[in-house]
């Protein structure tokens, strides 16, 4: 197929500075070993390498400790939910494959390696992954469009004896209920006294309620585009059956709006809009995390007035509920004692350590760290490795 020039000029996109800092990518390989004369050669590669392949070939466990596979994670996308921009494709994925590289690279010391597959069939993405997995010590999936993400990463669980993360929905999910837990401790509730409802029944929001659950929250009501989902409403795959199954014990139909009357919190992870009414019909000191990016459900500010703490995905306003506060503490921790997979309890253990970060400066506008405190990594890294050899899946 003939290739068409493309008619964008290069140095007008340059004058934007976000196009200026991406030109050529933000990523590169260095060695960590010199290559200054033969001898240096004849280490690094033939002869020598020969004599550490044989020895990985008779004993495979050594290639964690002579390669760079046990510090080493393949970010993963097939580019069908890519942030707020949905299915754009694999090439268009690449800048935020990247951008994720970069991340673990940043806040953790975790090498990562970008990749943007061309195929969306659940079959040949997990056949994919599977062939690539014995040069990566981790798999992290990244924006695979629900509800495929769940079978993809459940398969992929059961076939790798590395860990699997889909970060769309475990790095929210941890994020949030850290903030969760930090807010409760502010308003002087306990979770288990909480009723929550969850806009939103992606990737996120099935993630975000099933770790709210298992931390105890008394009663989550959980929405999709049709409105509160509940056992026998038509319309429902088998992942939203199962979440109708284990929420809504209230019994509670319609809208999200109806349900936010007297609820305590309200997680918005649907790119819908919140009415101020329905946000002021919240129980008294109620708790908003508007997370939708960048446009939230509910703006700030008019959360602000009703509701005693407000958390965004943003960056320009407080609690800024971001991804980047787990994922790379959660796979260095993993990494660091060789972890076969990530439990339940180690996305636990990483909330809990996250949300003591903030410890005595607990606020209204301080309920979860920022990205760029440097206690966060070694804390959820801390805590990710104990539980991992508390659960028994770690083998160092």
């Amino acid at each position: 197929m003939a290739v068409t020039p493309s008619s964008i000029s290069l140095e007008s996109l340059d004058l934007d500075p976000a196009f200026a800092l991406h030109r050529g990518g933000k990523l590169e390989v260095r060695s960590t070993v010199p290559v200054r004369n033969a001898e240096d050669l004849s280490l690094a590669y033939t002869p020598g390498v020969a004599k550490v392949c044989t020895a990985i070939a008779e004993e495979p466990e050594l290639v964690n400790d002579y390669t760079w596979v046990s510090n080493v994670v393949a970010v993963v996308s097939d580019g069908t939910a890519v942030l707020g921009l949905g299915d754009i494709g694999p090439a268009a994925a690449m800048p935020v494959m990247e951008g994720k590289a970069l991340l673990f690279k940043q806040f953790a010391n975790v090498d990562a390696v970008p990749i943007c597959l061309d195929c969306t069939d659940v079959d040949a993405l997990v056949e994919t992954v599977a062939r690539l997995a014995p040069s990566f010590g981790g798999i992290n999936l990244e924006d695979i469009s629900a509800p495929r993400c769940f079978e993809v990463e459940d398969r992929l669980r059961e076939l790798l004896d590395i860990p699997v993360f889909h970060d769309d929905q475990h790095g929210t999910a941890i994020v949030a209920l850290a903030a969760l837990k930090n807010a409760a401790r502010l308003t002087g509730r306990s979770l288990g006294d909480m009723r929550a409802v969850v806009a939103g029944a992606g990737a996120s929001g099935v993630a975000v309620s099933r770790i709210l659950l298992g931390a105890g929250v008394g009663d989550i009501a959980v929405s999709d585009s049709r409105g509160i989902i509940y056992e026998g409403r038509g319309g429902l795959n088998p992942f939203k059956e199962a979440l109708a199954r284990d929420t809504n014990r209230a019994g509670l139909r319609g809208s999200t709006e109806e349900a936010l009357a007297g609820a305590d919190v309200f997680i918005g992870l649907s790119g819908s809009t919140v009415s101020e009414e329905a946000i002021a019909s919240m129980a008294p000191d109620a708790i908003v995390f508007a997370l939708s990016n960048p446009t939230p459900e509910v703006h700030p500010d008019v959360a602000r007035r009703h509701a005693r703490v407000v958390a965004t995905g943003r960056s320009d306003f407080p609690n800024q509920i971001n991804n980047v506060l787990a994922f790379p503490g959660v796979f260095r921790g993993a990494l660091d004692v060789r972890a076969t997979t990530i439990t339940e309890n180690m996305k636990v253990a990483a909330a809990e350590a996250l949300a003591a970060v903030v410890g005595d400066d607990l606020s209204a506008d301080y309920v979860i760290p920022s990205p760029f405190d440097e206690r966060v990594a070694p804390a959820v890294v801390a805590a990710v490795a104990g539980q991992a050899r508390a659960d028994g899946v770690a083998r160092l």
